[in-house]
């Protein structure tokens, strides 16, 4: 599902996903409140959407598709451009899987629905660092030490460098081949910490990390 209020952009998503024999555009909205009523009544696969959207915008969309209190937490893309960043962060809180930028080439995009429709969550390293390091020390509580602290506690330190890998921006290659590992290994790692700290995704395993300061805006 395509959520984007602007029809050139929305009708080239759609262009670009239906032309691969993996997808199928099944419903469009241009606004939030659409999205959330069209969404709620298909459980699309996937919903790619737009931040800044009249009438609701895509954080609240996204919070009310994906957030605590949905009953069937949807897959949500966030697309959005450098500008509106801080706006990505308070939708990766609300739920989001992974964003990409307005300007991402169309492969990029199309990897990015797949990647989300695997049930992983699209962290790409540099637009990573860029957003979560802006704002991770405005955002950080007050108790971060206790939270690092209770999060020492629960892992290992093989989770614990894991984790770190993570929160750098890196995927489970990548994170293999800093640790010497195997891709599936890490993905047991991953498995472990998500389920050890009871979060849902690498996203918000990204923002606990540099929220509790387990990762510095340098890294």
């Amino acid at each position: 599902m395509v959520c984007e209020d602007q029809a050139l952009v929305r009708a080239g998503y759609a262009t670009i996903f239906n032309a691969q024999p993996d997808m199928e555009v099944v419903a469009e909205a241009e606004n939030g409140r659409d999205a959330v009523e069209i969404a709620g009544r298909l459980l699309p696969d996937v919903i790619v959407m737009d931040v800044r959207m009249p009438v609701l915008d895509g954080i609240e969309a996204t919070r009310r598709l994906a957030g605590p209190g949905a009953a069937n937490p949807a897959k949500i893309l966030v697309v959005t451009t450098f500008n509106v960043d801080e706006y990505v962060y308070e939708a990766l809180k609300a739920g989001a899987a992974g964003f990409l930028l307005k300007d991402s080439p169309p492969l990029e995009l199309i990897n990015g629905v797949r990647t989300i429709a695997r049930g992983e969550a699209l962290l790409a390293p540099a637009v990573t660092r860029a957003l979560i390091g802006r704002f991770a020390d405005r955002l950080r509580p007050a108790e971060s030490r206790s939270r690092r602290d209770e999060i020492v506690r629960a892992l290992t330190r093989r989770e614990l460098e894991v984790l770190e890998q993570i929160a750098a921006g890196l995927s489970n290659a990548e994170i293999a081949e800093a640790l010497v590992i195997t891709t599936e290994t890490v993905k047991t790692y991953v498995s472990r910490i998500l389920a050890k700290l009871d979060l849902r995704d690498r996203v918000q395993a990204v923002v606990l990390a540099h929220r509790a300061g387990l990762v510095s805006i340098t890294d």
